[in-house]
């Protein structure tokens, strides 16, 4: 009865606190390889500077924002009472995209790719602050309406910081943000009217998402939904009208043949859990657990811009089932005493099938999936499961993963931080 040994969780906090600084370690990590693009170097064409093979941008948007109250904090349980509505960020960017000389430019050439900081406001910094995020974005056309005229999309995806977080003394009705720094996810679709060669005009509408993943409770997230309008100069870059072949006025794309690739994938991460003991209210269990995954995801890539797939998905959760091994759930036990025996691995550990979908642009793709566990035990690992994740380039075949998984297409499960690698990468052909 090795595997039943009761398990304090006061014995191994330190163990999880040291979980949760690599867990905080990781994203920074990863925001700075973002935030630094050393892929840059790597797509650069032939010996000509990298200052001749990219048009720079820079940018500023303001978004006025209605934050969906998904939970009574927003709809007036708080210190005001009195519902929490609006929400207004400003954003200042830095872009590039590739000269049309160069291979990126002629098969990708509406595609900008930068780093970004905005600055936000609830108009209630009083439980809520006044978070500021860092974060790598991508847009590009999705069709041309008129010569002057386009419809744009723009991903952004990165942390945010300086959240008030939940305190039972001195915040006690924000029960929606659990850290100090959460992710930050956004999605626009812009109309972008040209107003001169290098000066853009875009207005559109947008929704943002900010979580911890998880990594802290509480996390109920603050979503918004609202417009956008800002402007856009580009400069430097080469001034040659012509294409490397000498025509002009024509984008050669040479031929493309459909391949499959495959994705090794390796990530982990931590994350908070609550459990209900069969007397007394829901426990926060100290500390956090760790979790690990592995993804294998054969792709058939359709085009430049598309790839699809099958993935197996496998991952071990620290915190899976334990629920249903307290070892003293009779005579309330709170955060302080509660203790577990230990869940058997197979409980903790879940094979699972998914869907994969994945837009492929310069140094991102953005991959969308939704799977379910088929060799699982217990009710934690039993169901559908969703992926979002962001893959960023370091080279042709290895690259950074930023992953979100939710589960029932509602609850969050876990970050994913990791390492991939990819088989059978084609690329210029």
């Amino acid at each position: 009865r090795d595997r039943l040994r009761s398990r304090g969780l006061g014995d191994v906090y330190k163990r999880q606190q040291l979980l949760m600084k690599i867990n905080r370690l990781a994203v920074r990590l990863c925001m700075c390889a973002l935030v630094f693009f050393r892929a840059l170097s790597l797509y650069a064409d032939g010996k000509d500077s990298l200052s001749r093979k990219m048009i720079h941008m820079a940018g500023i948007d303001i978004k006025p924002a209605y934050i969906f109250p998904t939970h009574e904090f927003f709809a007036g349980n708080n210190a005001t009472f009195a519902p929490i509505r609006k929400n207004l960020s400003v954003h200042l960017k830095y872009g590039f995209k590739f000269a049309p000389d160069t291979y990126f430019g002629r098969m990708y050439p509406h595609a900008v790719q930068g780093i970004g900081v905005g600055y936000n406001t609830f108009f209630h910094s009083s439980e809520l602050g006044n978070p500021w995020s860092v974060y790598a974005f991508q847009t590009s056309r999705i069709a041309s309406l008129t010569p002057r005229l386009s419809l744009d999309y723009e991903w952004n995806f990165g942390a945010s910081f300086e959240w008030k977080k939940y305190d039972a003394e001195s915040n006690p009705y924000n029960r929606v943000v659990g850290s100090k720094m959460n992710a930050y996810i956004h999605l626009s679709f812009l109309l972008n009217w040209q107003l001169d060669a290098q000066t853009n005009l875009r207005a559109g509408i947008g929704a943002t998402h900010f979580s911890n993943g998880n990594t802290a409770y509480p996390n109920a997230g603050v979503n918004t939904f609202g417009a956008s309008i800002g402007l856009t100069r580009y400069f430097g870059g080469t001034s040659r009208a012509t294409l490397a072949d000498g025509s002009s006025g024509i984008v050669r794309r040479p031929p493309f043949k459909p391949y499959v690739s495959y994705d090794l994938i390796v990530y982990g991460a931590t994350r908070k859990k609550g459990v209900f003991p069969a007397e007394g209210n829901p426990v926060l269990v100290p500390g956090s657990f760790g979790i690990l995954g592995l993804n294998f995801t054969p792709m058939y890539n359709f085009s430049r811009y598309f790839r699809a797939g099958v993935s197996v998905d496998a991952q071990y959760d620290e915190s899976a089932n334990i629920s249903g091994y307290i070892a003293n759930s009779v005579g309330q036990p709170d955060a302080e005493t509660i203790k577990f025996y230990r869940p058997p691995f197979r409980e903790q550990f879940a094979v699972g099938l998914s869907v994969r979908a994945e837009v492929v642009m310069p140094i991102f793709s953005i991959n969308l999936g939704i799977g379910r566990n088929v060799i699982c035990k217990g009710a934690d690992t039993d169901s559908f499961y969703q992926v979002l994740a962001l893959k960023t380039d370091i080279t042709k075949n290895l690259f950074l993963h930023v992953g979100y998984q939710l589960h029932d297409f509602k609850d969050p499960n876990n970050l994913m931080l990791g390492l991939g690698f990819r088989f059978n990468a084609k690329g210029r052909e």
